[in-house]
This record gives C-alpha cells, sequence and structure tokens, in this order.
C-alpha cells in the first residue's frame, strides 16, 4: 500500500503515507466549493511533475556529477471548464549555477521531460518546459 485516504469533511481528505506516517491534506479548490487551504488534487498532480523532474535529474546527474542543489521548479496549472480537468502543466525550472556545460544542460533537459510523472500524464494535458540556468 502506498497511502491510506481518510475524507474527513468539507471537501478535506487526509492522505498518510505508508512507510513514513507522513501525513498531507487536500481542500477542493474554492472556485469548486472548497476552503482553498490546502493543496487540492489537481494541485497536487500537477505540482508532482516538478518535483519528478527535479528528484529525477538529481538521482541520474549523481553519477555523471551533475548538482542541481538549489534549484527550484515554479507550477502553474491550468483547467478547462468543461469537463473540469487539467488542461496544462507549465513548469518554469531554474537552476542556480549558469556553469553547466551544453551536454549537461541536454542531460537535465533529456532527463525532466522524460521523468516518471511526465510520462505517466495524459497525452491531452498540455505540458510547457522552460528551462533557465544560473537564475532562482
Amino acid at each position: 500500500m502506498t497511502a491510506k485516504i481518510i475524507y474527513l469533511a468539507h471537501l478535506r481528505c487526509e492522505s498518510e503515507h505508508s512507510d513514513s506516517g507522513t501525513c498531507i491534506l487536500s481542500d477542493a479548490p474554492k472556485d469548486n466549493y472548497g476552503q482553498g487551504a490546502a493543496f487540492s488534487p489537481t494541485d497536487l498532480y500537477a505540482t508532482s511533475l516538478g518535483q519528478c523532474m527535479l528528484t529525477t535529474i538529481a538521482i541520474l546527474g549523481k553519477s555523471k556529477n551533475i548538482n542541481i542543489e538549489g534549484a527550484c521548479c515554479y507550477i502553474t496549472k491550468k483547467m478547462n471548464p468543461s469537463p473540469r480537468k487539467i488542461a496544462e502543466i507549465i513548469c518554469e525550472l531554474q537552476f542556480t549555477s549558469a556553469g553547466y556545460s551544453d551536454t549537461e544542460k541536454q542531460f537535465i533537459e533529456k532527463t525532466a521531460l522524460n521523468c516518471p510523472v511526465a510520462l505517466s500524464l495524459h497525452p491531452d494535458i498540455k505540458k510547457t518546459v522552460h528551462f533557465q540556468y544560473g537564475k532562482v
């Protein structure tokens, strides 16, 4: 089992990670009758893309001595109104180092675009990904 999810009330769920016991809350967004006091399920879905990109680059980059410490990813999720679903996820990946070689940049970008979450997204969801180096 990966997680246990409990519906609390008022469009809020608590999810407990099976291995660590770490808990996260999710709320329905304000524009869909929720409190908007926590990530919505679609926020978590979109955010997982950026987390997976950075984590996969860090894992695979380790053997190539590519250090991405301090890198960040800004996520913007755009919803389709009808049917209500994620239409686009925009990822702005920013890396603190401007000193990556062209080969290292190609590795970073290819790895990000082929991380497990990116490969698992429905093809109808538009993925817009920008890479910036030497900026955070």
